[in-house]
């Protein structure tokens, strides 16, 4: 079930495009060995290994360092620690929620390596449910998983005690931290190497303002782009920081068209905006079903395991029965739980439900997908290089092909542990301490616009109505025209007036969504097909004889005015070039 041909990320093959944000001068210096941004549990874990082994590491993040993706992760953490389990048996479930495109030797690593970085993990201080009568970790199961496989941490808060230990680590090793820094662009020398980050600390604090953190190794763990849609698991700092300083910085991208949906997140209206509270898919594992507006089962008979099917087969199983009976949502039934159990096991669901008027213990939970996890990001190889020498990605911001098309539940706590450990062993077998980065301290000029910090509320609708669940090739053309409008009308302020928004945390966020809109859905408009999250209603079918295999996309360096996607599976299937605007892509 391995993907012929994909093949890791080549680094150093790319020299970057130079493509910048407009911003200030860097007023500020850092020099450091490593410097990671963002602070989940792929950053915080690289950064301590780091530090460990004599790196002078910096974390800069964008909020306070509890404050990622992390903390939000109800379910736990998937690994082959249980008695009977194998990683044999976990990797053939990721492949199969993968779609046919899981690179298996990524996969591979993630399972062999899981239960070990796991175990480093409890080293750190994470302390998840254990039995009353064994002592032995708790495990459950989730969508696609065979086997009670999950580790959890206070019922259903997993990733807050995973961050919480994981900053107690970073701040008893003494690491330097820099909280409430929106990361802007990737520093590199005259050859394309990389020599640090540009960023911009909003508030008071050791720094402020825009400043330069030098260093020859950059980490981006920033997270994910969920902020790109209308509604979301995702917080509010999930703008796709990450992808677009890599984009612009000339590395490639790859699978951004796959967009994961949560089948079960608390419906509160069809008119909700932001991040919405999520109903751990765990809360199936344990027995609740999903049911229509009659009561009647709709998952059973779609696929063996029903409701614990992969999250893109019961999303669609969601999404039909909504359309079929011309309504908003359907419900997730667990009141034969009891409110002991909900107290005990859920208790953070529970009082998310709870808080909206929905008491789970009497009443079915009203539910609706919403955006919750890119599948696709910043391509790596297995050491999490990317294709622009000196930077690395893990965490959500990456795609080390470990999830293909989809990912299984709860793999990502544990491909941010795995694959962070790998770029740290990597960059200290690779520069000896005190490594003096070579090139410029600061950017070059700044290209293109910048968009006007309310067009992030236009670019969500825009793909929400365009490429959301349920895309087509109308519907993504719609969203296409309209995101290159967006891009149209700032450049033109740009060419007629000289000017462009001014700079700041909102603009440059509304920018970074713009950019990651705008190649998903030319990606998404390629690949003709129906696969794993990618959901195409004219093209229903999984199509294997043409579309096993990746879209990497980066920007054209010859001609900035296309993006580039290149399907990697096959020698005779050409690069496709996709024009975006009478312009380009810089921003």
């Amino acid at each position: 079930m391995s993907t012929p041909g994909r093949g890791p990320a080549t680094a150093g093959t790319t020299t970057g495009t130079r493509i910048r944000l407009h911003a200030q001068a860097p007023g500020w210096t850092v020099d450091a060995d490593v410097v990671v941004v963002g602070s989940g549990v792929a950053g915080l874990t690289a950064a301590l290994r780091c530090a460990a082994a004599g790196r002078r590491t910096v974390v800069v993040t964008k909020a306070r360092l509890d404050d990622g993706s992390t903390r939000w992760a109800q379910g736990g953490i998937a690994a082959a620690i249980g008695e009977g389990d194998t990683p044999e048996q976990h990797l053939e479930d990721t492949l199969v929620a993968g779609a046919g495109l899981c690179d298996e030797a990524a996969v591979r690593l993630l399972v062999t390596e899981g239960p070990d970085a796991v175990r480093r993990l409890i080293d750190a201080g994470a302390v998840f449910d254990t039995s009353a009568e064994t002592g032995e970790i708790e495990l459950t199961r989730e969508g696609g998983h065979h086997r009670r496989r999950i580790a959890h941490a206070g019922g259903d808060a997993t990733g807050a005690e995973i961050s919480r230990a994981l900053v107690e680590a970073v701040q008893a090793a003494g690491i330097e931290t820099v909280e409430n820094a929106l990361v802007l662009d990737l520093l590199q020398d005259e050859r394309g190497r990389t020599a640090g980050v540009t960023l911009h600390v909003m508030g008071e604090g050791q720094h402020d303002g825009v400043g330069a953190v030098r260093a020859p190794a950059v980490i981006l763990a920033t997270g994910g782009m969920g902020q790109v849609f209308s509604a979301t698991t995702n917080p509010s700092v999930s703008t796709g920081d990450g992808v677009a300083l890599a984009l612009r910085a000339g590395a490639e991208v790859s699978d951004l068209e796959f967009v994961q949906f949560h089948p079960t997140v608390l419906f509160l209206g069809a008119d909700a905006e932001g991040q919405q509270p999520l109903v751990s898919e765990a809360v199936r594992g344990e027995g609740a079903y999903l049911v229509d507006a009659d009561g009647v089962r709709f998952m059973t008979g779609q696929h063996e395991l029903a409701e614990l099917a992969p999250r893109d087969i019961v999303a669609k199983g969601i999404m039909r029965r909504m359309q079929e009976q011309g309504t908003q949502h359907m419900y997730l039934d667990a009141r034969h739980f009891g409110a002991r159990m909900w107290e005990q096991r859920f208790p953070t669901i529970l009082a998310a439900c709870r808080s909206h008027g929905i008491d789970p213990v009497t009443e079915p939970i009203p539910v609706a997908p919403a955006a919750h996890y890119a599948s696709g990001g910043v391509r790596t190889d297995l050491h999490g290089r990317t294709t622009v020498p000196g930077l690395y990605a893990c965490g959500e911001v990456a795609c080390t092909g470990v999830h293909g098309a989809n990912r299984l539940a709860s793999n990502s706590l544990l491909e941010g542990l795995v694959f962070a450990e790998r770029i740290a062993d990597d960059i200290i077998a690779r520069a000896a301490p005190g490594t003096v980065p070579a090139g410029p301290a600061v950017p070059v000029p700044a290209t293109g616009p910048l968009q006007p910090a309310e067009a992030r509320y236009e670019i969500q609708r825009i793909m929400t109505d365009g490429a959301g669940v349920l895309r087509s090739a109308e519907s993504l053309r719609r969203a296409a025209a309209a995101l290159e409008a967006l891009y149209a009308t700032a450049a033109g302020e740009l060419e007629t007036r000289g000017k462009t928004a001014v700079p700041g945390t909102e603009t440059w966020e509304a920018t970074n969504l713009l950019c990651v809109a705008r190649v998903l859905v030319a990606a998404a408009q390629q690949r003709a097909e129906t696969r794993g999250c990618h959901w195409r209603e004219d093209h229903p079918d999984r199509d294997d004889a043409h579309w096993r295999r990746h879209l990497v996309v980066r920007l054209s360096e010859a001609e900035r005015r296309a993006l580039v996607v290149t399907p990697t599976e096959s020698a005779d299937f050409p690069s496709v070039q996709i024009p975006l605007s009478n312009d380009s892509l810089e921003q």
